[in-house]
């Protein structure tokens, strides 16, 4: 992560470490456990035939998470 931010001070990077220990517990993927994460995020079938995908930014934009949502 820090070969592609760059840090403004101590406590942004506080921040950034903190934003990727999140990611990395709850959002991604590992092979060792069968591409799930820690925190075993639950497989979440399509809604509906309306729902569309999502983008969630991660760690400041560097990774991303994609979820299900009704189209408004």
């Amino acid at each position: 992560m820090l070969k592609h931010v760059g840090v403004l001070s101590e406590r942004h990077l506080v921040r950034l470490a903190r934003s990727y220990i999140d990611y990395y517990h709850e959002d991604r993927c590992h092979p060792g456990l069968d591409k799930d994460s820690p925190n075993e995020r639950p497989v979440t079938p399509r809604p509906s035939p309306t729902a569309q995908v999502v983008v969630l930014a991660r760690v400041g934009g560097l990774h991303h998470r994609y979820e299900w949502r009704e189209a408004a």
